[in-house]
């Protein structure tokens, strides 16, 4: 079916993507990256009739999360191979992760694709309306948590990145308005010349009049 095969395509897109975030050298590299495996994502959910899910995850992680994440990274003074010390040390721990997320994602669509979980979505079904209801009533205080976590992590993006460096330039605003004029200028007394084409006639050299 073409919905299978845009599927697979968007599928090795997404696996791609995913081994250039934590293969590629550069941070930068690897953050762009990470935009691209997030639209992928959101065109699977689209594929999958989650809607809600696509847009926001294209809203709130793309356009928002990732640009900061963008910034800090850009700002930042990261010393990647420091950071990339104890990657072979970590790597039979990430691996058997990875191994295991796949196993539970192989579960879930194999038992679809088979009719083991067949679909019980009667018509007119929202899943918009479903997840906001549950979201905000079961779930608000988780979410509300949540949103306080963000900005505490948005806080501490802005205070690593504004905190003094020996080579960073920063302004400060509140020295910048109580400059005073005798700080900045310097007034130096000159004497007058005047220019007299006479006088620089007679002293011009005698051959020069020549």
């Amino acid at each position: 079916m073409f919905e299978t095969a845009v599927f697979c395509v968007f599928g090795a897109i997404l696996l791609f993507a995913g081994l250039r975030v934590i293969t590629a050298r550069n941070p930068v590299h690897a953050a762009l990256f990470l935009v691209l495996a997030f639209f992928t994502a959101s065109a699977i959910w689209m594929l999958l009739r989650a809607e809600f899910l696509a847009i926001a995850l294209i809203v709130v992680y793309v356009g928002a999360v990732m640009v900061l994440f963008l910034f800090v990274v850009m700002m930042l003074d990261i010393n990647v191979e420091r950071l990339r010390a104890g990657f072979w040390k970590n790597l039979p721990l990430a691996v058997a992760v990875g191994g295991i997320l796949v196993a539970e994602m192989t579960a879930i669509l194999a038992g679809r694709y088979f009719g083991a979980m067949p679909s019980t979505e009667p018509a007119g079904y929202s899943n918009t309306r479903a997840l906001g209801g549950i979201l905000y009533t079961q779930y608000a205080y988780p979410f509300e948590i949540a949103a306080v976590v963000l900005l505490v992590a948005i806080i501490a993006a802005i205070a690593l990145t504004l905190r003094q460096r020996k080579d960073s330039r920063r302004q400060d605003p509140g020295e910048q308005v109580r400059v005073r004029k005798s700080d900045r200028l310097r007034i130096v007394p000159m004497k007058a010349e005047s220019h007299d084409p006479s006088r620089a006639a007679d002293n011009a050299p005698e051959g020069a009049n020549k």
